[in-house]
């Protein structure tokens, strides 16, 4: 027994031994940044010689007071609500179409991701094309079905330049809730779905009751990792409009980039990083308390 107790010892250390390494660099990449901006959050930071003095919560009183932070934050909100609800409906309405026997539905659900696959940065300049005033296709088709007697400036006014953003990464993100939707689906055995049939019940009371709660953990992952990813949100409108036009795209994340690389205020910038990841861990954590179960 005492020669087992040594043995299963020595071998823990071992894996331990093995895995330290990697946990040390993985700590390192993941930890340091995030103390790193804490920090600099706290301190009024010279951009020349990144010397700094600790003024405590003065950043975060000074990013709080000003219009800009709040309008970049309501922004963001509308952009991240509008998206998160657009594609959980028509990712819910694809996936239960995928979910049927129809013939080349294997080569569908494969070529669906292909939007998904497409780099962030291709993705933008290809919807920056589409979206052109005078060459873009979107104004050309629209002109040759007698929808629009103009050509219409996409991407020039604000209320309609954010909806355009939120169109193409609708387009780039849309298959991967489909996917993760579809898995969920995949749960539901074929005997409650022929229990429903026999017993009646229409469309609407076989989705309530047979793939809801099949899906509800699925929509739960998708809220969670859309939120966070709509809320941090910067490439496609750096691509699209880079903020505008007037700032009217100007989301959080491109606030606190301008901040730190136009303005080099490293100290604000920072603070604006910090209440991001504030406000995602708040919402990540409302998500699944709202989603949590007995199960």
């Amino acid at each position: 027994m005492k020669r087992k107790n040594k043995s299963s010892i020595s071998q823990a250390r071992t894996a331990y031994g093995m895995i330290t390494p990697a946990m040390l660099i993985i700590m390192g990449l993941g930890l340091f940044p995030v103390l790193f901006t804490l920090w600099f959050s706290l301190n009024d930071v010279n951009p020349g010689s990144l010397v700094t003095k600790f003024v405590g919560l003065k950043n975060y009183a000074e990013v709080m007071s000003t219009h800009a932070f709040w309008n970049s934050l309501k922004i963001t909100l509308y952009f991240s609500v509008v998206s998160v609800i657009i594609q959980i409906i028509l990712g819910t309405l694809t996936a239960l179409l995928l979910n049927q026997n129809f013939k080349g539905r294997g080569f569908v659900r494969g070529i669906i991701l292909i939007p998904w696959a497409v780099p962030t940065i291709v993705n933008a300049n290809l919807w920056k094309w589409i979206f052109n005033a005078n060459a873009g296709i979107l104004n050309k088709v629209l002109l040759k079905l007698h929808l629009i007697d103009e050509n219409i400036v996409w991407l020039g006014s604000g209320k309609l330049a954010i909806n355009m953003i939120i169109l193409s990464d609708t387009w780039k993100m849309l298959p991967l809730v489909i996917i993760m939707l579809l898995a969920g689906l995949q749960t539901v055995s074929n005997d409650a779905k022929e229990a429903s049939i026999i017993d009646g019940a229409n469309a609407w009371q076989r989705f309530k009751v047979v793939y809801f709660p099949a899906l509800k953990p699925m929509y739960i992952v998708v809220l969670v990792l859309r939120t966070i990813q709509t809320i941090r949100v910067f490439d496609i409108v750096y691509s699209l409009t880079s903020g505008g036009p007037n700032d009217s795209t100007q989301v959080v994340s491109f606030y606190a980039y301008n901040e730190i690389f136009d303005y080099l205020h490293y100290g604000k910038g920072s603070a604006i990083c910090v209440i991001i990841a504030v406000v995602i861990l708040l919402l990540s954590l409302l998500y699944l308390k709202a989603g949590k179960t007995e199960d």
